[in-house]
C-alpha cells in the first residue's frame, strides 16, 4: 500500500524539522568546548567534566519523572551502565584536557575520527561486514587526522594524542550503547549516565584533592569561572536535547554528515573568541577527515545501514 499524500508530507515535514533541530544543534556544540576552554584556565578538567554531569542530571531529571522513565533500566545490565558512564569520563576528561592546550577547531578536527574508529570497532566486536573501500576511507581518514596532529605535537606535545584517545573512548561508548540500548529509555539511560560520571569524578577529585594537580586537584571558581561552567552545562543540555529530538524526526542515516558543520562552527567561534585560525595544512587535514567521514556515512546508507553518529564534543 503506497503512501497518500497526506502521509508522504508529513513524513517531509518530520525529516525537514529533524534536519532544522540538527543543524542548529551541531552548531551550538562547539560553544560547550569555547566554554570549557575559558574555564580550564583556572578550573582543573576533572572539575568542569563534574559540573557537566551534575547539571546534566538535573536538567534531564524533571523530564524522566514526567515520562515516568526515573528507573527505567535493566539492572541486569548495571555494569554495562556503569562501563557507559565511565568512557563519557575518559572521552571528556581527555579531550578538555586538550583545551588547555590546543584550540578547539584543532581538536574537534582530530576528534572526527571517531566515526572511523567505531567502523573498524563496529567490524571487529560486532561482526558488522566492512568492505574495502570503508577500510580504505578509515585509512585515509586517518592520514588527515595525522596532518592535523603532527604540527599540533610540534606545538603542543604530546596533549595533541588526547583528542584521539578521546575519540575511542566515545566510540567504545557507542559500541556499548548499541548493546544495551535495544529495550532502554534513552532519557533514563542519559539520566544514569550522569549519575555514574559524576560519581566517578567525584572519586577521581577526591583522591587529587591536595595534590596540585592541574587535572585532578579542585578549586573554588570565581564567579566568571563559574559563570563558565554553567555555560559548558546550558550548551551541552540544548544540544543534546536537540540532537535527541532531531534523530525521533529523522532518519540517522539522513542527519549523520551534518555533524561535520560542527567544525566549521568551532572555527567560526574559536576565531571569534580566541583568534585563531587553522594554518593550510590542518585545513587539508580537516578536509580529508570530513571527505573520508561522509564517505563511511555514504557506503553505510547505500546498504541501508544505520551511520555511525560521532557528537563532536559529547553532548551526550
Amino acid at each position: 500500500m503506497t503512501d497518500t499524500p497526506a502521509k508522504a508530507a508529513t513524513g517531509r515535514n518530520d525529516v525537514s524539522f529533524g534536519l532544522g533541530l540538527m543543524v542548529v544543534a551541531v552548531l551550538i556544540s562547539p560553544l560547550i568546548d569555547i566554554f570549557a576552554k575559558l574555564a580550564i584556565t583556572t578550573i582543573p578538567s576533572a572539575e568542569i567534566t563534574a559540573v557537566r554531569f551534575v547539571l546534566q542530571v538535573i536538567f534531564i531529571l524533571p523530564i524522566v519523572i514526567v515520562r515516568g522513565t526515573l528507573f527505567d533500566l535493566s539492572w541486569k545490565k548495571t555494569g554495562l551502565h556503569m562501563l557507559r558512564g565511565g568512557l563519557l569520563v575518559v572521552t571528556m576528561l581527555t579531550f578538555i584536557t586538550t583545551l588547555k592546550a590546543m584550540e578547539v577547531a584543532d581538536a574537534i578536527a582530530i576528534f572526527f575520527v571517531e566515526p572511523i574508529i567505531l567502523t573498524i570497532l563496529g567490524s571487529i566486536f560486532l561482526k558488522e561486514t566492512i568492505g574495502w573501500r570503508r577500510y580504505t576511507a578509515c585509512a585515509v581518514g586517518f592520514l588527515g587526522a595525522l596532518l592535523v596532529i603532527q604540527p599540533s605535537l610540534q606545538e603542543v606535545g604530546w596533549i595533541a594524542l588526547l583528542p584521539v584517545v578521546s575519540a575511542f573512548g566515545l566510540a567504545v561508548f557507542l559500541l556499548v550503547t548499541r548493546l544495551v540500548a535495544q529495550n532502554e529509555d534513552p532519557w533514563s539511560m542519559q539520566f544514569h549516565a550522569g549519575i555514574w560520571g559524576a560519581l566517578f569524578c567525584g572519586i577521581l577529585l577526591y583522591i587529587g584533592d591536595g595534590t596540585g594537580s592541574e587535572i585532578f586537584d579542585p578549586v573554588m571558581p570565581d564567579a566568571i569561572a563559574g559563570l563558565y561552567l554553567l555555560g559548558v552545562g546550558v550548551a551541552a543540555t540544548v544540544a543534546g536535547v536537540l540532537g535527541v529530538y532531531a534523530y525521533r524526526a529523522a532518519p540517522a542515516s539522513v542527519l549523520a554528515p551534518l555533524q561535520y558543520l560542527e567544525i566549521v562552527s568551532a572555527t567560526v567561534f574559536g576565531w571569534l573568541v580566541f583568534g585563531h585560525l587553522p594554518d593550510a595544512l590542518k585545513w587539508l587535514g580537516i578536509a580529508i577527515i570530513i571527505a573520508s567521514g561522509l564517505y563511511i556515512i555514504w557506503r553505510e546508507r547505500r546498504i541501508n545501514k544505520t551511520a555511525s553518529i560521532a557528537p563532536v564534543s559529547p553532548a551526550i
